[in-house]
């Protein structure tokens, strides 16, 4: 097909965590990489559901999606699914200034802030979960060989599309739920971190589709059963790409600036999770004994820590500082990976200023701990509901100072909106609206 008629698609993840943007001809490639395509500026508050929420912009206004040629994925033409060109770009004002509800500029913004605070940058990836919601569940096969065999013949073509899209892939497993796999990727720098969660999630949602599936990474499928994570692995390099996340002489292996960044994350997780766990099913998971973060600790090898720090398993010292890295467990699919990376680098970045310690390393069920020790230590429960997590946000000077005043009235208003799509559903419907969404 000529260039004339081939399409590319050019997209940004949105308030929702949608991919939304707009397709043009491939021989205008080149035009459109200086102008981008036109945006209007409520799009902003077209929540998950389609309905819009108050807006402050009305039927007023002009934007640019710009592409950005370092964030494009290419498949060939396959079968009767035709050639895929997508590019991932900022939602600029039309002097070129980055708008302010744009969430890969926000992004930018937050590794710009880290790097001029503290010369660090971020080296990490997004690792998911998802289901197959048409897959008839079998019993016994949760990590079996089986349940590998069986998504054989649409994980292959999905791992041969990351590869050429740059994404390099990790691992694929049959996970422990029903229906329920995960796909690792390994880490890349900065903007491409959160690009490559983004570009996966299409990829994912594709590439089954092409082989008859349904897959959704929503938060949570069926309230009685597990849910949906997002754990976003991070280590920190110093500007010249050297690691700086581990020291040997730590009793947990964890570096000065790298302790001071968990602390600073640890230290407002209250107040950004509407933007990391932002779907009212999201807090289904965040609760103790479902291998999600309930609590705003720091643990050691603890698959129920806010934050965990992930074992490594070569004794060379050299190998061990690049590979040495914590994730984050309080996230989900319903974030976009651009709003929740920016919130954890200026959350880290406050963290190294101040230099705001974490609390002392559990590996204790929190659960069992009553409400004084917790605050002894320093660590409380997280908000229990999206409706307690936009009050935090809402509330926080912090995240102001990040996003600024008229972003965080914005997005508590398209949450509040989405909420009151769901309102009169019981928890299995407002599970399997989402279901159909992510």
């Amino acid at each position: 097909m000529s260039d004339d008629n081939r399409l590319v698609f050019v997209g940004a993840t949105d308030l929702a965590g949608l991919l939304r943007g707009k397709s043009f001809p491939a021989s205008e490639r080149t035009s459109r990489m200086r102008k981008g395509v036109g945006w209007t500026p409520t799009n902003v508050q077209i929540n998950c559901f389609n309905t819009i929420a108050e807006t402050p912009f009305g039927a007023l206004g002009d934007l640019a999606l710009v592409p950005d040629p370092e964030a494009r994925l290419t498949l060939a033409a396959e079968g009767e699914a035709p050639a895929l060109d997508v590019m991932l770009g900022d939602i600029l004002y039309l002097d070129g200034q980055p708008w302010e509800f744009c969430t890969r500029s926000h992004l930018k913004r937050a590794l710009s802030t880290l790097r001029g605070k503290a010369e660090l940058e971020v080296f990490g990836a997004f690792e998911h979960e998802f289901m197959l919601r048409d897959a008839v569940p079998v019993p016994g096969d949760s990590y079996s060989f089986r349940g590998f065999r069986s998504a054989q013949a649409w994980a292959e073509p999905l791992i041969a599309a990351l590869r050429h899209a740059g994404i390099a892939p990790d691992t694929f497993m049959k996970e422990y739920g029903a229906r329920q796999y995960e796909v690792t990727c390994g880490p890349t720098m900065g903007v491409a971190v959160a690009d490559q969660a983004a570009l996966l999630r299409m990829l994912v949602q594709d590439i089954t589709g092409r082989f008859g599936h349904q897959s959704s990474f929503a938060p949570i499928l069926d309230p009685s059963d597990v849910g949906n994570g997002v754990h976003i692995h991070l280590s920190l390099r110093d500007t010249d790409g050297h690691p700086v996340t581990h020291d040997a002489d730590d009793p947990h292996g964890l570096s000065e600036p790298a302790r001071y960044f968990i602390g600073g994350i640890l230290a407002h997780l209250d107040q950004i999770l509407a933007l990391l766990a932002p779907s009212e099913i999201s807090y289904l998971r965040l609760t103790p004994h479902r291998w999600s973060a309930a609590f705003n600790n720091l643990g050691f090898r603890d698959r129920e820590a806010a934050v965990r720090i992930c074992p490594v398993s070569n004794l060379d010292p050299a190998k061990v500082a690049a590979q040495y890295n914590f994730e984050v467990r309080a996230c989900d699919a319903a974030a976009s990976p651009h709003l929740a990376l920016a919130a954890l680098i200026f959350a880290g970045a406050a963290g190294v200023r101040d230099r705001i310690g974490p609390p002392g390393v559990t590996e204790d069920d929190l659960s069992l701990w009553p409400e004084d020790r917790l605050h002894a230590a320093g660590m409380i429960r997280l908000p229990q509901s999206l409706s307690e997590a936009l009050e935090a946000f809402e509330a926080s000077d912090a995240v102001r100072g990040w996003f600024g005043a008229d972003f965080v009235k914005v997005y508590a208003d398209h949450k509040r909106s989405e909420l009151k799509v769901l309102e009169g559903l019981d928890t299995a419907e407002k599970c399997a609206r989402y279901g159909e969404v992510y």
